[in-house]
């Protein structure tokens, strides 16, 4: 047998295109550990070198356009992938030349799109003109697309302060062409939390008491790569969102305080050992 005939029956192959976050909480890190501790296979490909903590966002180094497409061209022509994560792109050339990649090399991969525009600290991570690019090349045809509420109000153009708003800012995503959209409430005032996901057959509401903590670093990257692992590795949309919130919970839930700031979540909580 082969080792193109052999990876092609390995499930759970997930490809993240996202920033790197020095800080080890959120972007590419943030992916990698979750991918690997829900059973998947993580590659990358960076799109920006971040310089960041638990504090804030210090810096931030574009990749070269022709390094980004190469490290997705070249995962994708010897490993492969059964999910595309993208997360942290940062601009428009680079959303072009990421949108490019997956349309001439992966055009029947299921896309989870996780809109990252701002940072937990409050740092912004994407171009103000790059949003109309994003909503252009990415937003459409995205097996599901991970918006907080204030991503889905930019995003949609509609005001996201209810579980009600949650439902209509997907309404008019999924008008935009995506094929399922997951708009999350943690940012909305209240003691439960209300994740809406939309396809386009149902609607599925998940709710779970707020956890009162600070460490809240990497939850939308960490909630997106684990969603695309079970995706990857043959589970429905709500199944994989269900277990995807179930691990991200348990990762707060059990999360230490690390850092002067936002600290991250705990990644590693399925091995049983204390951070």
């Amino acid at each position: 047998m082969s080792a193109s005939e052999t990876t092609e029956k390995i499930n759970g192959r997930v490809l993240s295109v996202a920033g790197s976050d020095s800080g080890g909480g959120a972007g590419i890190q943030a992916d990698i550990k979750a991918i690997t501790m829900n059973g998947g296979y993580a590659m990358t490909a960076v799109t920006a070198i971040t310089v960041q903590n638990t504090q804030g966002v210090y810096g931030v180094i574009p990749v070269p356009l022709d390094a980004i497409a190469g490290q997705i061209r070249v995962t994708l022509s010897d490993i492969g992938a059964d999910v595309i994560k993208t997360g942290m792109l940062g601009d428009r050339k680079t959303i072009e030349t990421v949108s490019r990649q997956l349309n001439e090399l992966a055009p029947d991969i299921p896309r989870v799109i996780d809109p990252v525009m701002v940072a937990t600290s409050g740092d912004r991570l994407l171009a103000g003109d790059a949003v109309d690019v994003l909503k252009s090349l990415l937003v459409p045809d995205a097996a599901l697309l991970t918006p907080n509420a204030p991503e889905a109000e930019i995003l949609s153009g509609r005001a996201v302060e209810s579980v009600d708003g949650q439902r209509r800012a997907a309404e008019r995503l999924m008008e935009t062409g995506a094929k399922a959209v997951l708009v999350k409430g943690g940012h909305i005032s209240s003691d439960v939390i209300t994740d809406v996901l939309q396809t386009e057959y149902d609607e599925f509401f998940f709710e779970a008491p707020r956890i009162d903590t600070e460490s809240t670093h990497g939850t939308g990257c960490t909630l997106a790569s684990s969603i695309a692992t079970y995706m990857a590795l043959g589970s429905s949309l709500p199944d994989a969102v269900e277990a995807g919130r179930e691990y991200l919970l348990k990762a707060l839930e059990s999360a230490k305080p690390l850092g002067k700031g936002h600290g991250p979540v705990n990644h590693g909580w399925p091995l049983g050992k204390e951070r």
